[in-house]
Parts: structure tokens; sequence; C-alpha cells
């Protein structure tokens, strides 16, 4: 790339684009620390064309930081898991609430 395409103005927006998109997922991370219920959705902006070198770096750390909060979210859904079965096995021994005798003469 010449260095009259380095500065070139559709570059510069491009990394407009990308820095407020990192922005925006970085915020929504920040968000779902606080608050897991905190971010409804996302969907994959367009138009966006390669990420510029200079944000690579906080593009992988984000992306690492997601990572962390999937783990946590993995281990906090089987430790749900975990407490769901070990109410289902207590539930399970509960001896019936009912009739258990049945009136033939009737």
């Amino acid at each position: 790339m010449s260095p009259e395409q380095a500065g070139s103005p559709s570059q510069a927006d491009g990394s407009a684009a990308w820095e407020a998109v990192l922005t925006s997922l970085e915020q929504d991370a920040a968000g779902q620390t606080a608050d897991p219920g905190a971010v409804a959705g996302w969907s994959e902006p367009a138009g966006l064309g390669p990420i510029p070198r200079e944000l690579v770096g906080r593009a992988s750390r984000l992306l690492a930081a997601q990572r962390d909060a999937l783990a946590a979210l993995e281990a906090s859904r089987r430790s749900v898991a975990s407490q769901m079965g070990a109410l289902r096995a207590v539930d399970a021994t509960r001896e019936p609430r009912g009739s258990v005798y049945l009136d033939a003469s009737a």
C-alpha cells in the first residue's frame, strides 16, 4: 500500500467505524459483567471491511474477555444443572400425598 493510500479518507472512515463497533462491544461486555441480563442481543455490523492493523490488539483483548465470560457462564450452567439434578433426586424420594387405598365397596 502506498503512503498516499494509507491515509485515505475511506481508510480513516473504516478505522472510525471499527473503533465504534469495538467500543460498543466493550461497553456491552462491561454491562454483562455488571448485570448478565443487561444486553439483549447483538447483530453483526455490515460493511466494515477488514479490521485495521492498529485495532487488532484491542479486538484480541475483547475476544479474550468474551471467551472468559463464556467460560464463566458455562461453569454457572453446569452448577445449576447439578443443583437441579439434586433437587430432582430429592423430589423422587417423596411419597405421594394422595389417597393410597381404593374403596371397592362404593
